[in-house]
């Protein structure tokens, strides 16, 4: 197994000492010959729903909490918890159907479906890709923006060079980029644990609205569904199938078993994470804008500069450090889910470099000509909801196929599970995006 996998990372110029290290031990532990125990044994196999989870907790994620919290309290928090579990299920298919079949899912639209549907879905995902990140990348220049004091012109070259800079890490293999990924998570969770600190929620509210559906007008429906939009995102259930497809090989039934259980619990703890992040964003937001009364902090940049008279300016600084991990983070795995896509519907890769030069020049043009930040954010995820169905419906098709997935084919209990949540997602986020058309706010 190990052999096989460092050939082909050869063949990319991706082999890694990382990489040979954490396939050797995944190796030993799936055949049973490890002495390795507790998290020793999981490490080898954490990592792809770290970068995934990037996705649930990009600038998109700040604009809906921040408004949720600062609108209606800590009311919208079961909507975090309930977006996350969802998101959780859709993840672990996307996991699953990688080490499964050995194809993502972009190669499996592409061998399975007809020529026409393939370069609809193509075309569809390539202008999500573009809109996520959009979303991305103005998140991280108003991230170094607010933490500097940049132009934002400045802060978006700035975006483009250290993204190149991250980027560059794949072709040390998979194992860097997975920890460089990971560790901007850790930021952005220590940044939202210190500003939890110096928030002091009310802890009672926390656990009664994380539990307890409710709603208060037709315009807290909207921002729930708002958060939900921004929770599920098309480009990273792509990616997610990419990142495990080749990672750790065995077609041994056995073993595919025991690595699928390792990969439930590398999303299980990745998303969970993700989930304590939204819920303290939304927090945050509720302890101290609506605390205040002030209930209508709209923006990214207005929540920043709120923060340091409720809070000091220690607190505003450690919410623009935590924006700028996000975008960073988040606009590089989605130039990385862009080279998935076109490559799996396509068989066309073309350099790292040349996509996120592409991918960034929708954001330059918003920068230059001077758009709101914040409502192009907004509007970006508005794109997401199109692209939706193009991710979701083609992995539960596949997914409980016997002929694609074999002995880790879905349950139809989970079959069933997955086609609720999707046609709920679905139908929130056309809502949402007919809601928007009419001029909802």
């Amino acid at each position: 197994m190990a052999r096989a996998w460092k050939g082909a990372m050869a063949e990319a110029g991706q082999t890694g000492r990382a990489d040979a290290g954490t396939i050797a031990a995944a190796g030993q532990i799936l055949a049973g010959a490890s002495p390795k125990r507790g998290l020793a044994r999981l490490l080898p196999f954490l990592g792809p729903a770290f970068v995934a989870s990037i996705a649930y907790v990009d600038p998109g994620n700040f604009a809906t909490n921040i408004q949720g919290g600062a609108q209606f309290g800590y009311m919208l928090l079961w909507v975090v918890v309930a977006s996350n579990l969802m998101a959780m299920l859709l993840q672990t298919l996307s996991a699953k159907l990688g080490i499964a079949s050995g194809r993502n899912l972009a190669e499996l639209c592409r061998e399975r479906l007809p020529p026409w549907m393939v370069w609809t879905m193509w075309v569809v995902m390539e202008l999500v890709a573009m809109a996520t990140d959009l979303a991305e990348f103005l998140g991280a220049a108003i991230g170094f923006q607010l933490l500097f004091g940049l132009p934002l012109w400045l802060a978006g070259l700035l975006t483009a060079l250290v993204t190149f800079l991250i980027l560059g890490l794949e072709r040390r293999g998979f194992r860097p980029l997975e920890a460089v990924i990971s560790a901007l998570v850790g930021v952005i969770a220590c940044c939202y644990l210190v500003e939890t600190l110096l928030d002091k929620p009310d802890w009672r509210a926390v656990a009664l609205h994380a539990v307890v559906p409710q709603f208060r007008g037709a315009e807290s429906v909207l921002l729930a569904v708002g958060i939900l939009g921004a929770t599920v995102m098309p480009h990273v259930i792509f990616l997610h199938s990419a990142l495990t497809q080749g990672r750790i090989v065995t077609r041994d039934p056995v073993q595919l078993r025991r690595l699928f259980r390792f990969q439930v619990a590398d999303v299980t703890i990745a998303m969970g994470v993700a989930s304590l992040i939204n819920m303290a964003m939304l927090m945050m937001a509720a302890a101290t804008f609506h605390r205040a009364g002030l209930s209508q902090v709209a923006t990214i940049e207005e929540a920043y500069r709120t923060l340091e008279p409720l809070l000091g300016r220690a607190a505003k600084n450690i919410f623009a450090i935590s924006l700028l991990a996000s975008g960073l983070s988040s606009s590089s795995v989605g130039t990385l889910a862009g080279q998935v896509i076109m490559q799996g519907f396509l068989r066309r890769r073309i350099p790292v470099w040349l996509r996120r030069l592409v991918t960034m020049l929708p954001a330059l043009v918003v920068i230059w000509v001077g758009f709101d930040p914040t409502r192009t954010l907004v509007l970006s995820q508005v794109a997401l909801s199109f692209g939706l169905p193009f991710a979701v419906v083609p992995l539960i098709w596949f997914t409980r196929r016997r002929d694609v997935m074999g002995v880790l084919v879905n349950r139809r209990l989970t079959t069933l599970a997955a086609v609720i949540i999707a046609a709920l997602i679905i139908l929130l986020n056309l809502y949402l995006l007919l809601q928007l058309l009419r001029g909802g706010s």
